[in-house]
């Protein structure tokens, strides 16, 4: 295993803090399943226009996720798949019995 140097460490624990949130797994687990902007994730996860946005740009300054501009809609996807696959993990074990 490689050794953990500061700045290493405050991603890490920066990405568990952001996987600590249930508003932002939502987020994430919707994203997992397609891309999606700011209004459809307002629709689907009943949640503000200003809630998705503040969790948006935590998110997207940890780079768990990206956006790209189509017109004047801004869409947001995962940035990769390894919080992704940490998230499925740790579903996985909670739904284990």
């Amino acid at each position: 295993m490689r050794s953990l140097d500061e700045e290493t460490l405050f991603v890490v624990s920066q990405t568990f803090k952001a996987l600590a949130d249930p508003t932002r797994i939502r987020i994430l687990h919707l994203l997992a399943e397609e891309e999606c902007s700011v209004s459809t994730i307002v629709e689907r996860l009943s949640l503000s226009q200003s809630t998705v946005s503040h969790q948006l740009r935590f998110l997207k300054n940890l780079r768990l996720v990206k956006s790209r501009r189509e017109g004047t809609s801004i869409y947001y996807s995962p940035e990769d798949k390894h919080v992704l696959e940490v998230l499925e993990q740790t579903m996985n074990h909670a739904l284990h019995e």
